[in-house]
């Protein structure tokens, strides 16, 4: 825990990603001269049977009632609340030091190449205002929507402000439940795209065979053997030749995609867990590779960093970036998106756009998000 700065406005960050693995909580401050600094932070875990509904409706299933999806609209809101408390709570902050909170909410279906485009978080705003007692910031991403934009991803603009430098071309990898890149080059432009899955088949897959939430330390994946067939198959996903901006989710690669390219082949679940590794490693180096040829740095972020094996394969492909975690900046690598939405909130405050149309699309910078008053 770092010390509260009291010359410094507390913002308060909420997300949870694709993964659905549960609600990060991240309390920081912005100092004027930049940078972040990242006071505490708190994981809250979804109830088991939220967690379900969460991943089947971001899959693409479909709500059994409009009342059953009301309620897990609430459910979800008074869940954020529940963090952002417990957050305030073990560091010991009043709710009185905290200017807002921006919150992500949690995302069932995004589908930005549809007519008309569209994405859809719930997490009743106005329930995480009314429990926590702090103005809340949230619906971050249909305005970009709106303006023609992708809606996602959001952190490159956290990224640039954070991360970038006049001294060499790096990126910053997320690897979520999807893997998403900030391409930030010395000139201070940027670019940013979801590359393709993660964590989300990833955990998925452990998850069906081994009964475990996720993969530790990438064992189960490091146990079988790649298989080229299959991984063959996996790449030939017209998805993944789309040219930036693009953006994806659990509703486009989820298990039953997985089976689809399986077919009626046997291998072992240890070999398709190492094939979808590699997929993710793959598909990474490639993007990368293809639009910022020389980049020298990657920093790392989210559930992914503490998978080794996935880094020393994605080490394997790209030999000549240096690649490490985020921490390494100052920035926790378990609480970046958490840290995110609490700047962009720090920004719809201020009146500044949240958005960069050079990642998203989108045909103007837009002030992100609606803000509920206390």
């Amino acid at each position: 825990m770092t010390s509260v700065d009291p010359q410094l406005p507390l913002f308060l960050g909420l997300m949870s990603g694709t993964s659905a693995d549960g609600i990060d909580a991240a309390l920081v401050q912005f100092p004027q001269s930049g940078g972040c600094r990242f006071v505490q932070g708190h994981t809250h875990a979804w109830d088991s049977a939220t967690r379900e509904a969460l991943i089947a409706l971001g899959q693409g299933g479909e709500p059994a009632s409009m009342d059953a999806l009301g309620q897990l609209d609430a459910s979800v809101g008074i869940a954020f609340a529940a963090a952002a408390n417990q957050l305030l709570e073990n560091a010991g902050v009043q709710r009185s030091q905290v200017q807002a909170i921006g919150s992500h909410g949690q995302t069932i279906r995004h589908r930005p190449l549809s007519t008309p485009a569209f994405t859809w978080q719930i997490g009743d705003a106005n329930r995480i205002a009314e429990l926590t007692g702090i103005t809340t910031v949230a619906d971050f991403r249909r305005r970009d929507v709106a303006a023609g934009g992708h809606g996602a991803p959001l952190m490159p603009a956290f990224h640039l402000a954070m991360l970038g430098s006049a001294d060499e071309d790096r990126a910053v990898l997320n690897l979520g439940g999807i893997a998403n890149l900030s391409l930030i080059a010395r000139d201070g432009s940027i670019r940013g795209f979801d590359t393709g899955p993660a964590n989300a088949l990833l955990d998925g897959w452990c998850q069906r065979h081994l009964g475990h939430a996720f993969d530790a330390d990438g064992a189960f994946a490091a146990s079988g053997r790649v298989d080229e067939a299959l991984l063959a198959r996996l790449l030939a996903e017209p998805w993944f030749a789309l040219p930036p901006p693009k953006s994806t989710g659990r509703e486009q690669f989820h298990l039953q995609w997985v089976e689809a390219q399986l077919g009626a082949t046997a291998l072992a679940p240890a070999d398709v867990q190492a094939t979808l590794l590699e997929l993710t490693a793959a598909t990474v180096a490639d993007a990368l590779l293809a639009q910022l040829p020389g980049t020298r740095r990657l920093l790392v972020c989210g559930g992914g960093v503490r998978n080794p094996q996935l880094l020393s394969r994605l080490q394997a492909r790209l030999p000549s970036v240096a690649i490490g975690s985020s921490a390494a900046h100052g920035l926790d690598p378990d609480y970046m998106e958490a840290m995110g939405f609490a700047w962009l909130a720090q920004e719809t405050l201020a009146g500044r756009p949240g958005n960069l149309p050079s990642v998203s699309g989108a045909r103007g910078p837009r002030i992100l998000g609606a803000i509920h008053l206390v």
